[in-house]
C-alpha cells in the first residue's frame, strides 16, 4: 500500500488542487473532501440519501463537481441489492421504478423545486460553472438512478452479465475511464481508487486497466472515447489506447445504429470536438462510423467562424454524403432528419441581397433555417479573413489536410458581411402573404382549382414587390388577376365557371 496525504478535515473549493492527489491508488482511500455541491443540500435529494445512508454519487456528477462544470446526470451506487433499494425508497414515500433489477438499477423520481427536468442531451453545456445542476425553471421532476454496486461476469461486446457486491473497489474497476471511476459522499469526500483526480487535473483520458480489454468488453468504449476526450482532453493517447480503439473498428458494424448515432451526436456537442474528430480521422474512425462520406476539413471551417455549438449543424458541414442514406442507416428521428436536409436544401442568402430579397426568402423558409444555412458557406465564396476578424483553429486538422490548412483555413462565415447577414435576418420581421381563399371567393369566383391558381397569381406578383403589398393592394392585385382570366380564351385554361 503506497502512503497517501492526509485527508483535511475541512473541504476545499479548489478541487483538483496539485499538492492532494499524485499517486494513484489502489485501495479506499480518500485523499481529498471537497465542498459538496449544492444540490445535495435540496430537500427532496436530501430525503433520497436518507432512504439510503450508504450510497454515494458516483460517475460523471462526481467529475464533473471536481472539474466545477453544470453536473447533468445524477447517478448513486449503494452496497444494498435493488429489492432492498426499492423497499427503501418505497418506505421514504419516493417513488421508486425497477428500471432494470437484473442489472441492479432502480430509478427514484423526485419531486424537487429546486431541480431541473431530466436532459437526454449528454455532456455538460458550456456556460454556468461551479458544479451545479443545470439553471431550469422550478417545479422540475428529476429522475436519479441508483444501482448496486457490481462486478462483470461475463461481457461479449455488447453486454454484460453482472454479480452483485459489496465492494466499491470492483465496482469502480468495471467503469471505462479513471474519470468517470470515483465516488463521493454527501460530505464531499471523494474516492479515487485509480487515480481519476490527477488524471484529470492534467488533461488525460485513461481506461481502467488494460485498454484492449475494456474496449473487448463493450466495443461502444471506442465512442465514448471520444465523447470523453473532446470533454476532458488536453493530452493526446499513449500507443496502447491508440492501438486498443483501432483494434475496435471491425466491431463497431455490431452496435445499434441508436447507439452510434447517440454517440456521434455527443461528440459534435462538445464545445470544442475538432481535436476528437480529428483523432478519428486519424485513426480511421471517423470513415467507419461515416462510410457515406466526411470532410473534417469543412467542420474546422464551422468551427474556425464560432458557429453555434449545434451538433446538427457541424454534422450537415461535416457530412459528404446524401441525408437519406445516413439518416437511414443510423435511424434518425423524423425531426432530426427533416433538420439536417433542410441544412442542405434551404437556399442560401448572401450578404449581398437587398431587404426585398431577404423578405422573399423569410416568407417561403423558416428564419432559424435561412441563418444556419448562412453558417454552411461555400468554400468558392471566401475573399480571404480582415484584419481583426477571429481565425481561431485548433491545432487538431488532421494530417491528411494539406500542409498550412490547420493555421491558415479561412472561415467565411466568420467575415463581416456574412455577421451582418444573419444580423439582418434576424431583425427583418417574416413577412405573411395577407389574403386567404375567402377573399377570393368575396370577388364571386366559385370554389374550385381556380380560386388555389388566383392565390398563387397574386402572391407571386406579391413576392416580386418585395412582399410590402398590404391587403388592399393585394386584392386589388386579385381583381386585376381575376380581370385577366375572364378575358376571352381564358376559360379554356380554367374551365367553365357557369
Amino acid at each position: 500500500m503506497t502512503d497517501q496525504p492526509p485527508m483535511s478535515d475541512q473541504p476545499t473549493n479548489d478541487p483538483l488542487a496539485d499538492d492532494r492527489t499524485d499517486a494513484p491508488r489502489t485501495n479506499d482511500q480518500s485523499a481529498l473532501r471537497i465542498a459538496p455541491p449544492p444540490f445535495l443540500a435540496d430537500a427532496a435529494f436530501a430525503a433520497l440519501l436518507a432512504a439510503l445512508p450508504d450510497a454515494r454519487l458516483v460517475g460523471g456528477a462526481v467529475r464533473d463537481a471536481l472539474a466545477n462544470r453544470p453536473i447533468a446526470d445524477i447517478d448513486l451506487a449503494t452496497k444494498l441489492p435493488p429489492t432492498e433499494v426499492m423497499a427503501a425508497l418505497q418506505r421514504s414515500g419516493i417513488r421508486a421504478v425497477p428500471t432494470g433489477l437484473a442489472h441492479g438499477t432502480v430509478t427514484a423520481v423526485l419531486d424537487a423545486p429546486g431541480f431541473p427536468p431530466d436532459d437526454p442531451q449528454s455532456g455538460p453545456p458550456a456556460g454556468r460553472l461551479g458544479g451545479g445542476l443545470r439553471d431550469a425553471p422550478p417545479g422540475g421532476r428529476r429522475s436519479v438512478e441508483i444501482t448496486t454496486l457490481r462486478r462483470d461476469v461475463a461481457t461479449d461486446g455488447r453486454h454484460a452479465t453482472v454479480a452483485f457486491t459489496d465492494d466499491w473497489r470492483q465496482d469502480a474497476a468495471r467503469r471505462d475511464f479513471t474519470i468517470n471511476a470515483m465516488s463521493m459522499t454527501r460530505d464531499g469526500t471523494v474516492h479515487d481508487y485509480f487515480g481519476g483526480v490527477a488524471d484529470l487535473r492534467a488533461g488525460v483520458l485513461r481506461f481502467v486497466g488494460d485498454p484492449a480489454r475494456r474496449i473487448a468488453e463493450d466495443t461502444l468504449r471506442v465512442l465514448r472515447y471520444f465523447r470523453f476526450f473532446a470533454r476532458y482532453a488536453a493530452m493526446p493517447p499513449e500507443p496502447s489506447v491508440r492501438a486498443a480503439l483501432q483494434a475496435g473498428i471491425p466491431n463497431l458494424e455490431n452496435l445499434s445504429a441508436e447507439r452510434v448515432w447517440s454517440e456521434l451526436l455527443r461528440i459534435l456537442a462538445a464545445p470544442e470536438p475538432g481535436a476528437a474528430v480529428a483523432l478519428m480521422v486519424e485513426l480511421g474512425i471517423l470513415d467507419a462510423v461515416i462510410p457515406e462520406g466526411a470532410d473534417p476539413v469543412a467542420l474546422a471551417r464551422l468551427l474556425a467562424a464560432e458557429a453555434p455549438a449545434d451538433p446538427l449543424l457541424r454534422l450537415a458541414g461535416l457530412l459528404t454524403g446524401e441525408v437519406e442514406p445516413f439518416a437511414d442507416r443510423l435511424r434518425l428521428s423524423a425531426a432530426e432528419r427533416q433538420r439536417l436536409v433542410g441544412l442542405r436544401t434551404t437556399p442560401l442568402a448572401h450578404p449581398e441581397d437587398d431587404d426585398a430579397t431577404l423578405r422573399r426568402l423569410l416568407a417561403d423558409h423558416d428564419r432559424a433555417a435561412l441563418i444556419d444555412r448562412t453558417w454552411l458557406v461555400p468554400t468558392s465564396f471566401p475573399t480571404g479573413i480582415p484584419t481583426g476578424v477571429p481565425n481561431r483553429i485548433p491545432n487538431v486538422v488532421p494530417t491528411a489536410v494539406p500542409t498550412g490548412l490547420a493555421h491558415d483555413l479561412p472561415a467565411p462565415a466568420a467575415e463581416p458581411a456574412w455577421i451582418s447577414l444573419r444580423a439582418r435576418l434576424a431583425r427583418l420581421p417574416r413577412p405573411v402573404f395577407p389574403l386567404e381563399g375567402r377573399d377570393v371567393l368575396a370577388l364571386g369566383e366559385p370554389p374550385g382549382p381556380s380560386v388555389g391558381a388566383l392565390l398563387r397569381a397574386t402572391r407571386a406578383w406579391w413576392l416580386e414587390g418585395g412582399c410590402t403589398g398590404g391587403v388592399e393592394a393585394c386584392r386589388a392585385e386579385l381583381a386585376r388577376a381575376l380581370a385577366r382570366t375572364d378575358a376571352p380564351g381564358d376559360h379554356a385554361q380554367r374551365g367553365d365557371r357557369a
